[in-house]
């Protein structure tokens, strides 16, 4: 098996890519600053008249998702399109159209930061604090310390006894912010799932998610288009099951693993474990999102 590319930037692939779909989160910022080499590394893609879509887990809207880019330095209109879990799962409450959501009820259990209920602003939804009321649970973030509290275990196991299916808007499982790694919706989804509960998963590495990305990306085939994220899991698997080719980015997620020399350096033994665990493999490895 071929192994990837340790490349110092995106100078040394990107020229053979007309399209990019581009991760956020550990790629672009953490959240609260973006990174030193992310600015100038997209006005570059840009000046090249490379079409690139920013695909997130996250599980805001696409407009509350821009208004972040906007306070982070970045300009939103560089990119064809952003695409959002949130923002999908939100189309597919609000059509219907498909399965899961055809079959879902109008009593919705939101799981999500304290009284924040953008997720499902606009929609038919009766919301519920009661397992027993509900017809299913959306997931959509956990402020920082409500994962242990009692009150959520209790809330898990109301909804498996009540037999409700979870729709999970964020399949993260970790993500990197300023302060380092925090756990993300996607870990209390699994847990509910390994209790025997139903989960819907709406984000990457699911293909539905990239079906997205590619309506913004008309007329390109997926040999043309490089997926650059830091999650083997999410990102490069994504990408493998969409026969696209993916660019790791080491310094995210990974990056206690991976990385060494300040950064600079990436090791080569942990990337070949990490791959087989998450059974992904990239074409390309870069320490960060650098030209």
């Amino acid at each position: 098996m071929t192994s990837p590319t340790l490349a110092a930037g995106l100078r040394e692939c990107a020229d053979r890519y007309a399209g990019f779909i581009i991760d956020q989160w550990g790629v672009l910022h953490d959240g609260t600053s973006a990174y030193p080499d992310a600015h100038a590394t997209l006005a570059e893609l840009q000046r090249r008249a490379k079409r690139m879509v920013l695909l997130t887990n996250s599980s805001r809207r696409v407009a509350d998702n821009a208004a972040q880019l906007r306070g982070l330095g970045f300009n939103p209109g560089m990119f064809a399109g952003i695409v959002t879990s949130g923002e999908a799962a939100w189309l597919g409450l609000k059509h219907r159209r498909h399965p899961p959501f055809d079959r879902l009820g109008r009593r919705c259990l939101l799981v999500g930061p304290r009284g924040d209920t953008t997720l499902v602003d606009g929609l038919d939804l009766d919301l519920v604090s009661d397992p027993a009321r509900a017809d299913f649970v959306l997931l959509s973030w956990l402020d920082h310390d409500l994962h242990t509290a009692p009150w959520f275990e209790t809330l898990l196991a109301e909804a498996l006894a009540n037999d409700l299916p979870l729709v999970c808007a964020n399949p993260d499982r970790i993500v990197r912010v300023a302060g380092g790694l925090i756990p993300a919706p996607g870990r209390y989804a699994a847990r509910y799932r390994d209790m025997g509960g139903e989960v819907v998963y709406v984000g990457k590495p699911h293909r539905p998610i990239y079906a997205a990305c590619l309506d913004h990306l008309e007329g390109l085939e997926p040999h043309e288009i490089l997926c650059i994220g830091d999650s083997l899991e999410h990102d490069i698997a994504g990408a493998g099951g969409m026969d696209m080719d993916a660019a790791l980015v080491a310094g995210g997620i990974h990056a206690e693993e991976l990385l060494t020399e300040n950064g600079r350096r990436i090791e080569e033994a942990p990337l070949e474990a990490l791959m087989a665990e998450h059974c992904a493999r990239p074409r390309y490895v870069l320490p960060r999102f650098v030209w």
